[in-house]
């Protein structure tokens, strides 16, 4: 089923035609659902029950406190007092405390009590999913304990442990007390629900974080920063992950039940990133986010106008349907904020000059024809500006050691991954040694930094020959945000060898032996003009003004040459697919020996307005054919417009529970009015995503919105909008605040 295309949601008869019957492989039903779950009977009788029996005469619970406001003990501890939901939250392989109040005073010598955690429907000991739990003298780490920490009058108080690779999810508690004639259990309620996360904080947890500044920003922020634009021209813009937002870490357990992930397998981050993975996306699963790349976004909400997942998951839970529209940034943005949200330590990273290789050969074949012009209809191959994945923090032991710590995940649909859409968990590590043999996904994530790009054209006899190979374009720069702060942070280095270096090379020859074809070419098709050099630069331009782009020739020998030169100007996407060309230029040159010529050629703004997309991304592609030898020399520039800002500023005291303004500005910078404008504005813990139309901008002119809002954390905050109409996209602002405590 395509992304645009909508399916009802099948209801619970559907459902059950669809299940398959038990057939005798296995005794239950699977129990793929945290949210479904079956009566447990509050009387087990052990046979015929006498007639003078009265459960009133046992040892009864009066009430069960969970110690569960952000305050207290249990949600400070386990760094879970930012989750703005009501029941407790407590993290695997970590001690919490409970109080159980009596009918009468607890005496250990004649009463029996235990405690019952469960999950989804069917519950088994075996599966994990039906927890008992005897109350006892010590606590083991990391495995399900109880034991008294203090006893007064009618009350307990527990510390319970809680096994360090138990379930991801949210639990029901029950307490069992044994009588002679059958065990008494409490009554459902839902106030002792208990949610259950992974927990970096702990050491025997498989997502295990050392660093307590790393743990404060892969895990507790919730804002992020996305870098975009393209590697001479990065650009960054701040995104909401907004993970402990009302009603969010309900909608991340959803996702896992819209996959169908057996509860058991829930405790397992690899299962989880790699189910995770698929769902992100809308493609084959009809996941969150339907993805489109063509500038059309019809019936929905184009992926520049969001400044966070909050809004994207919310409306993902309660319609069930795919959200549009997403490009890899959303798709890592949501991804980023699900990992989060479970206690899986993840980051945003993005690749610049990243190759989409169609068939993992680590090459990118880009065709000329006889002008030296690039063949749109042989060209497959294309090269992103940039692309956005995700990286998640845990242990490997499905891999040998040394390949844990990072793993790559990439929510966004390129290729299919055994049948499915989904990208990783790929080692870091293992990439960049090319270990690629090891699951999941590493050659194609392997082929995204390391390709190489072959220009060739077909000669005359219908072989082909090569013009040049450039082995340094792909993969330029991978950065992602430093912790603790708004800096860029190069990590090239996690996923290559410097370019050139012997073990650099030895990496490449450890990929092609481990199965990532390489397709070797023969040198003698292969000699490059190496006497002559060309370079090719691009003035920093503004979205609606003139620029000029130079290209240089030197000539290094003592000959003299012509050369017939070819300059094409495209609006691309950001996937480095071409939209139109709008600038088509030639002319002969000259070259004289041991000189250097310069030539600009003007681009103005009536030639790329009318076709400009989304990222205001152009793709310029010189030729340059000597006309002496035959030979050609390419050369390619990706440039992105500057975009105009939105400024945001605040008016009033900023504390906490009492009313603010937050006032946003806009300056329309085109000579046209921009019509049926959307404005949103966002930021975690000081005010929910708020929008407002606005018909018409007038070209040169200034539009001010202003916004009441009471924030509801102190600390710093960051407020985030963006502007959004069809004839400009991509607007955005961002602001600071330090928020008072009252």
């Amino acid at each position: 089923m395509r992304d645009g295309g909508r399916m009802s949601e099948p209801t619970s008869t559907d459902r059950e035609k669809k299940r398959p019957p038990l057939n005798g492989r296995r005794a239950l039903p699977s129990n793929n659902s945290n949210a479904e779950e079956n009566d447990v009977p509050e009387m087990d009788a052990f046979g015929l029950i006498p007639r003078g029996f009265n459960p009133k005469d046992y040892l009864r619970v009066v009430d069960i406190h969970m110690f569960k406001e952000p305050n207290e003990i249990n949600k400070q501890q386990h760094h879970t007092d930012k989750y703005y939901n009501p029941k407790l939250i407590v993290r695997r392989g970590q001690p919490f405390q409970i109080q159980i109040d009596f009918s009468r005073p607890y005496d250990p010598e004649k009463d029996q009590i235990w405690l019952e955690y469960l999950i989804g429907r069917y519950p088994q000991p075996n599966k994990g999913t039906y927890i008992p739990i005897l109350i006892g003298d010590v606590l083991k780490p990391g495995e399900w304990g109880a034991k008294i920490t203090h006893r007064e009058n009618n009350s307990i108080r527990l510390s319970i442990m809680s096994s360090a690779t138990c379930i991801i999810g949210k639990f029901r508690l029950y307490i069992a007390i044994w009588t002679p004639y059958g065990i008494i259990r409490t009554h459902r309620n839902s106030a002792t629900d208990t949610y259950i996360l992974f927990n970096p904080w702990c050491q025997l947890d498989a997502v295990y974080l050392d660093d307590e500044k790393e743990r404060e920003e892969y895990v507790l922020n919730d804002v992020g920063i996305v870098f975009h634009g393209d590697v001479n021209e990065v650009k960054l813009r701040s995104w909401s992950y907004g993970q402990f937002e009302e009603n969010i870490l309900d909608a991340c357990l959803f996702l896992m039940d819209k996959a169908e992930l057996e509860l058991s397998g829930r405790g397992n981050p690899i299962k989880i990133c790699r189910v995770a993975s698929a769902m992100i996306n809308s493609k084959d699963d009809n996941g969150v986010l339907a993805g489109s790349w063509d500038n059309l976004y019809d019936y929905g909400v184009p992926p520049s106008a969001w400044t966070g997942s909050v809004d994207i998951l919310l409306e993902y839970y309660s319609s069930k349907q795919p959200v549009r529209y997403g490009q890899c940034w959303v798709f890592a943005g949501v991804f980023n904020t699900f990992l989060r949200c479970l206690g899986i330590p993840a980051r945003l990273i993005t690749n610049y000059s990243s190759a989409h290789d169609n068939n993992a050969n680590l090459q990118l074949d880009f065709f000329l024809d006889d002008e030296g012009q690039v063949d749109n209809r042989l060209t497959k191959d294309s090269v992103w500006n940039y692309h956005c994945w995700n990286e998640a923090w845990m242990t490997r032991p499905d891999l040998p050691v040394g390949f844990g710590g990072w793993q790559a995940v990439d929510g966004t649909p390129q290729e299919t991954s055994d049948g499915m859409y989904r990208c990783g968990p790929a080692s870091v590590q293992a990439i960049k040694h090319g270990h690629v043999c090891f699951q999941f996904d590493a050659p194609f994530v392997y082929a995204e930094v390391n390709s190489d790009i072959i220009y060739s054209r077909m000669g005359k006899n219908g072989s082909q020959v090569i013009e040049k190979i450039d082995t340094t374009h792909i993969g330029k720069l991978i950065v992602t945000k430093g912790v603790g702060n708004d800096d860029m942070v190069d990590i090239t280095e996690n996923y290559k060898f410097q370019e050139g270096s012997a073990e650099e090379r030895l990496a490449l020859e450890t990929a092609v032996m481990y199965g990532v074809k390489k397709q070797t070419t023969q040198p003698t098709t292969y000699q490059p003009q190496k006497d002559i050099e060309m370079d090719l630069q691009v003035q920093k331009a503004v979205l609606g003004s003139d620029f000029k782009v130079t290209i240089i020739l030197r000539n290094k020998s003592r000959n003299s040459y012509t050369a017939t030169t070819y300059l094409s100007g495209n609006i691309v996407f950001y996937t480095g697919v071409t939209k139109s060309e709008f600038k088509k230029h030639s002319f002969s040159a000259k070259l004289e020996p041991l000189l250097s010529n310069t030539f600009d050629v003007m681009i103005t703004s009536a030639e790329y307005l009318n076709d400009l997309l989304d990222q205001a991304s152009f793709h310029f592609f010189v030729t340059a054919r000597i006309n002496e030898t035959g030979k050609v020399l390419a050369m390619q520039k990706a440039v992105v417009l500057e975009i105009p800002t939105l400024k945001i500023k605040t008016k009033g005291q900023m504390v906490v529970d009492r009313e603010m303004s937050v006032v946003v500005e806009f300056t329309n910078p085109l000579k046209q009015t921009l019509e049926n404008a959307t404005l949103r504005l966002e930021g975690p813990g000081v005010l929910r995503t708020m929008k407002k139309e606005f018909r018409q901008i007038p070209a040169m002119s200034t539009l001010i919105w202003d916004v009441k809002c009471i924030p509801k954390r102190p600390g710093l905050r960051k407020l985030i909008a963006s502007l959004n109409c069809d004839a400009l996209r991509h607007v955005y602002g961002e602001l600071n605040i330090q928020v008072q405590k009252p």
